[in-house]
């Protein structure tokens, strides 16, 4: 059941719920990321802080929420069409009734002076909403899944046939919560241990060097004294187990949250090749690991999809780190986008498109060497399938180790990592 969580600050409500509509119109009609629209919307309308959380707070609340919000849509209109822009009215009117705790004056008021000529229906359904508000609540555990928690059918059914629906469940409820901020201290920074236990606020996380913090050290991140990156990410560096001196290929490396904890465990001394496929993720590798003091990486454009050799030549590496793209199942508290825009046929893409990045990158592993191949992903079509395909294609690999992060009894990001030795 959706959690409410009471408004305490007093934002200019009729601007904020206007820009909030605007997002989410921009956001159902293009590909981008909600949190880029957000923050394009906060600097070009200038809203202060408090106005700036309260609209990320409608935006991301309605986006985490749609199915539930549209059963109660439905119920309050009787199963009225709607065009577009009343939708999400309607939408973000009962996501400050009944989800974040609004006043129902303020919610209705402000709600109902953006919408226009369809200002009487909205009114009218808010009203009943709040008439309504206990029985809707209290019907939410009633629901199938997909509408109690958001979700896409077709991915509650997936996940169902996979792990059962208890798990399956706890899933859905996970990814309901807004993801809370980590960051992984920096050792490669002078004296970093002791300059972040000056920091207040800091919550040590059971995964070494990582801390819960209430909102982000914007300084510290700055300075480079610490990383914005949650403890699931840790996973597959830790596997990897790059000692210092030894050559390592980071073959999808940005934005080079891995890459820079690689370079720590590794002391800043031996090699990093840190490879990406897209120039604009290449300039904010760059960028992350000059802030980050990473002073043994050499950052490369290279799309180990592409028949095109690789900038390195025919070097061969000790560890290699294949950090591959995703589905993000995994991560999906953290990135509120993904449920909607993903598809169920991209699952079997995904793998083909995985698999190959492990066929291309395995040429360069030394015999003797190690390679972790990794998700965000918590599918086994991405993961165990597809390890155990690998392993079956080459009898000179051995799989040494593997492990599936589960976010609700991990309490962090769902991640899988799998290391293989190559053997003589």
């Amino acid at each position: 059941m959706p959690a409410t969580r009471p408004i305490t600050s007093g934002p200019k409500a009729t601007n904020v719920r206007s820009v909030a509509l605007e997002v989410l119109t921009e956001w159902q009609k293009t590909p981008r990321f909600a949190v880029e629209i957000l923050d394009d919307w906060t600097r070009r309308t200038a809203l202060s802080g408090p106005n700036a959380a309260f609209l990320h707070d409608i935006v991301l609340t309605t986006i985490r929420n749609l199915n539930l919000l549209d059963h109660w849509v439905g119920h309050l209109t009787d199963g009225k069409h709607l065009d577009h822009r009343t939708g999400w009215v309607l939408r973000v009117g009962l996501c400050q009734l009944y989800l974040i705790g609004v006043p129902s004056h303020a919610a209705v008021n402000e709600t109902v002076a953006i919408a226009g000529r369809a200002g009487a229906l909205v009114n009218a359904v808010l009203r009943r909403a709040g008439r309504e508000q206990s029985k809707l609540l209290e019907q939410v555990k009633e629901q199938p899944l997909a509408i109690a928690y958001s979700h896409p059918e077709f991915l509650v059914r997936r996940w169902i046939k996979i792990m059962g629906k208890a798990k399956a469940e706890a899933l859905c409820e996970w990814n309901q919560h807004p993801a809370p901020v980590f960051i992984r201290m920096n050792r490669l920074t002078e004296e970093s241990h002791e300059r972040m236990a000056r920091i207040p606020g800091l919550a040590p996380h059971t995964e070494e060097d990582f801390f819960e913090c209430t909102s982000p050290p914007r300084e510290a991140l700055k300075q480079g004294l610490c990383y914005a990156q949650d403890p699931g990410t840790s996973v597959a560096p830790r596997m990897l187990g790059a000692l210092p001196g030894e050559t390592v290929l980071d073959a999808c490396a940005a934005p080079g949250g891995k890459t820079s904890y690689i370079a720590q465990m590794m002391c800043n001394e031996g090699r990093i090749i840190a490879c990406d496929s897209s120039a604009p993720r290449l300039n904010r590798l760059r960028e992350n690991l000059t802030r980050l003091k990473v002073r043994i990486a050499q950052v490369m454009q290279h799309d180990f999809l592409s028949s095109a050799p690789p900038p390195f030549g025919d070097l061969l590496f000790d560890r290699i780190l294949l950090d591959v793209p995703c589905s993000n199942t995994g991560v999906m508290r953290r990135r509120v986008d993904v449920r909607w825009r993903l598809k169920e046929e991209e699952f079997a893409q995904m793998a083909q498109t995985q698999r190959a990045i492990v066929e291309s990158a395995l040429r360069y592993l030394k015999v003797g060497g190690s390679l972790v191949y990794s998700t965000c992903s918590i599918d086994p079509e991405e993961n165990q399938q597809l390890v155990k395909a690998v392993q079956e294609a080459h009898p000179e690999l051995e799989l040494v180790e593997s492990r599936l992060v589960f976010p609700p009894k991990d309490q962090m990001d769902g991640a899988y990592a799998a290391r293989f030795l190559r053997k003589a």
